[in-house]
């Protein structure tokens, strides 16, 4: 936001030095960005009085002129048509930079030395006439005189970076009143005398608002007879000082009263309105539109237009239509201010990529009692610089009133909150003199009632924001924050989660996020039989897309969606996990079950290739040495894996996956994804997965970690290799060595199955070995032997075994 310095002054009296308004600005919550001297650049423009005017020997349309700057005469070329002996005009001598970048030197034209240029208004900046030179009536000015001394040009344009609650200092006068307030002044309104008209509007033209509710309010008025020409200088002046680029006297003024008091306004040829009406309503799907920028554009229903008897003529709170715009030839103009819901300005200028200053302002929201007075004020304007009639009367519709509504405002939590002690009258001072309503309830409460044009506030927090940057932010001391003394209890769900989260990707697994939402068809990549527990599905009641139609019931779509995309992209080699809630339906009137679940896949080598390793495929055994580490740092020692059943789970290939417990619970399976599977997701190379439910695995965590000392006796090893049926369980085997209760056997694992060359039919051959070890002794072959032929024994009846011959 750009404000003048000068135009500011027009409303509130600034005595204090630019430096220090600026400080003052940002300290109440209007940060300043930078501020410009606007006329700095004009220091090297002098006055000069044209000597003598010669036709260029070489150029037609040129001529040498010899001016006069004061200390010398310069030659200069020139092909302004109006350029004169004896005549006053600003002349840029070389070294001056204009606002464009353009930079004026010495040079020869047409063979032909300048040592300047003679400078329009528009290339000044002063104005639009840029047909031909400046010129400069006052004669009695001195020649060489820099032109901002010479007009009393004086100005400082200040670069606000408002925030987007702060609609309300969109405007010259709204920056003026917040200046007002720590100058402890009220800002001076522009006042406002409009001639009696003839006739009355309402004979002329009606307004019909189809749309309340986008547009609570619609007010216009009537000129007629007015001549539409370029601006007044003051008027081009106050637009190019804040950016803005004069057309002529009845835009202009739309754009002045836009700048001075925050109302976007707009203005119609009332010759062109269809019907001498207009009706606000929203526009028809397809429906196709001009807009000013010359760009056809395609409407949808949500979109609120203002039309006249015929279609549109503008969209509403953005731009105006090519239909109604305001020509040379326009001699009755409807001016046209409103109050439009911000949604719905906000929705339609992203739709069609519009934004302007008006759009700008009616998304973050105007002031819904400002209209009139924008709207009176553009009228007198226009009137003086454009003459014409007014027609009496004005039109406004306003079917819903827009109201700030109260806010009850503790002192107590103001100075709990602000770590400040204020007094309910120091409150209520400072909120009356930014223009807030405020009652006394009680010593502790107040009641305020926002000014109509802070839309932003509407809480006890945006007062207290407010309370807080009329004292001063520097003015709030520094304090800490209370603490308190007692340790933190964390939540042991979060605290399992995320345990869990570290030890995956501690052990090379990448965490994934997917969506809670998946396509249905999902469940039926995985084969899961109609009474599958994952098809009790939650459907959503409207869906973003048709691929997020139901709450996922398991964690493997969206990782085996991740792979596949990884597979595009040539990542073949994938170790992947999440941890997320899953959502079983329990019918219409019963919220679903939300079970949470931690699932992995791995695909894949085993390890990265490299120079010291061979590239080997990760198998089944690999994955279960994962949740085999998972399950021991997590403290669980009893989980156990048993070969899952045909009917144990539906995605995992049968003789290939596992059913994990812990105790007698199951907390999980995996194994190797079913081939079926493998082909619905193109994966086109074997993975293997796991799932475990946490709630279940819940109980079997264990944080305690006892030391134990290192033992003082060395450990002796036996090995066992039996014959048994390929049904028999290599796991089996083990535990029922480890439950033996033999005090000397420390532990038994699995080193060796083998089912080929010389192993019977429908058998297998199972090794395991046998870690004695005693606390007291060393063992010796006399007391391991008898231990150790006592389990074989018991392997063998339990079994039903033999010994390889």
């Amino acid at each position: 936001m750009k404000v003048s310095l000068s135009w500011l002054k027009e409303y509130i009296p600034v005595d204090m030095a630019v430096t220090e308004l600026t400080e003052r600005l940002t300290m109440v919550g209007l940060e300043v960005d930078s501020v410009e001297d606007r006329y700095a650049w004009l220091n090297s423009v002098r006055i000069g009085r044209v000597v003598s005017v010669e036709p260029h020997p070489n150029a037609d349309k040129l001529k040498l002129c010899h001016v006069d700057v004061g200390d010398r005469t310069v030659r200069v070329v020139c092909g302004a048509p109006n350029v004169a002996p004896g005549m006053l005009s600003p002349l840029a001598l070389p070294g001056t930079v204009f606002p464009n970048g353009k930079r004026v030197e010495k040079g020869v034209i047409r063979g032909e030395s300048s040592d300047g240029m003679l400078c329009s208004e528009a290339e000044l900046e002063l104005g639009t006439d840029g047909d031909g030179i400046m010129v400069i009536t006052d004669v009695a000015l001195t020649t060489g005189t820099p032109l901002p001394q010479a007009l009393n040009l004086s100005d400082a344009t200040i670069e606000i970076d408002l925030t987007p609650n702060r609609p309300d200092c969109l405007s010259i006068m709204g920056v003026a009143r917040e200046i007002g307030f720590f100058q402890n002044r009220k800002i001076v309104r522009p006042e406002i005398r409009l001639p009696r008209g003839d006739d009355n509007i309402r004979e002329r033209t009606s307004v019909t608002i189809e749309d309340p509710e986008h547009c609570p309010r619609y007010a216009a008025r009537l000129i007629e007879g007015i001549h539409v020409k370029p601006s007044p200088f003051w008027l081009q002046d106050r637009l190019l000082s804040v950016g803005l680029r004069p057309i002529n006297n009845i835009v202009d003024v739309t754009n002045f009263v836009m700048m001075e008091t925050g109302q976007p306004l707009h203005a119609f040829d009332f010759d062109h309105l269809a019907g001498h009406r207009i009706v606000v309503r929203t526009a028809k799907a397809g429906e196709k539109f001009t807009t000013l920028d010359g760009k056809e554009r395609s409407l949808t229903a949500e979109m609120l237009m203002i039309c006249d008897g015929e279609g549109p003529v503008a969209v509403a709170g953005v731009m105006g239509g090519l239909n109604s715009e305001i020509e040379g030839s326009t001699t009755r103009v409807l001016i046209e201010s409103a109050y439009f819901d911000p949604v719905s300005i906000r929705k339609t200028a992203k739709t069609l990529g519009l934004a302007t200053d008006a759009s700008h302002r009616f998304e973050r929201g105007v002031d819904p009692e400002g209209t009139l007075f924008a709207l009176n004020r553009a009228a007198q304007l226009m009137l003086e610089t454009g003459g014409g009639r007014l027609v009496e009367g004005v039109i406004d519709e306003r079917p819903i009133r827009v109201e700030n509504s109260p806010i009850t405002l503790s002192i107590q939590a103001v100075n709990r909150h602000l770590g400040i002690i204020l007094t309910r009258d120091a409150v209520s001072e400072m909120l009356q003199a930014i223009e807030f309503g405020v009652t006394h309830e009680t010593e502790d409460l107040l009641t305020v009632i926002p000014p109509p044009f802070r839309v932003d506030v509407f809480r006890p927090e945006d007062l207290m924001e407010e309370i807080a940057r009329l004292w001063g932010y520097n003015r709030i001391p520094v304090t800490f924050p209370r603490l308190p003394s007692q340790g933190v209890r964390f939540d042991p769900h979060i605290v399992l989660r995320n345990r869990i989260k570290d030890l995956l990707a501690g052990y090379g697994f990448a965490e994934t996020i997917n969506y809670s939402f998946i396509d249905e068809a999902a469940v039926d990549k995985l084969r899961l039989k109609p009474n599958a527990s994952q098809r009790r599905m939650l459907h959503i009641l409207n869906p973003l897309t048709e691929d997020q139609s139901v709450m996922r019931t398991s964690l493997l779509p969206g990782l085996l969606t991740t792979v596949a995309r990884n597979f595009a992209q040539q990542n073949r080699n994938l170790k992947l996990f999440e941890v997320g809630m899953t959502f079983l339906s329990n019918g219409q009137d019963r919220l679903p079950d939300e079970v949470e679940m931690v699932a992995g896949v791995w695909t894949g080598t085993r390890q990265p290739i490299s120079w010291f390793a061979r590239e080997s495929a990760c198998d089944f055994y690999d994955l279960k040495g994962v949740v085999e580490a998972l399950a021991a740092d997590l403290g669980i020692s009893d989980l156990r894996f048993s070969a899952a059943s045909d009917s144990a789970c539906d995605y995992t290939r049968t003789g290939h996956s596992a059913i994990i417990t812990a105790g007698a619970t199951r907390v999980g399976i995996m194994g190797e994804l079913h081939p079926d599977v493998v082909k619905q997701y193109d994966l086109k190379q074997t993975a293997f997965i796991f799932e475990l439910q946490l709630e279940l695995l819940r109980p079997f965590v264990s944080d305690a970690k006892q030391a134990q000392p290192i033992p003082k006796f060395p450990s002796t090893d036996r090995d066992i290799t039996l014959i048994v049926d390929s049904a028999v369980e290599a796991g089996a085997i083990v535990t029922t060595v480890t439950e033996a209760q033999e005090p000397l056997v420390e532990e038994a694992f699995l080193f060796d199955v083998y089912d080929g060359e010389n192993i019977p039919e429908g058998k297998k051959s199972i090794s395991i070995r046998i870690v004695y070890r005693s606390s007291n002794e060393t063992l010796e072959d006399d007391v391991v032997s008898p231990v150790h032929a006592k389990i074989s024994s018991l392997l063998m009846r339990t079994f039903n075994a033999t010994f390889p011959t």
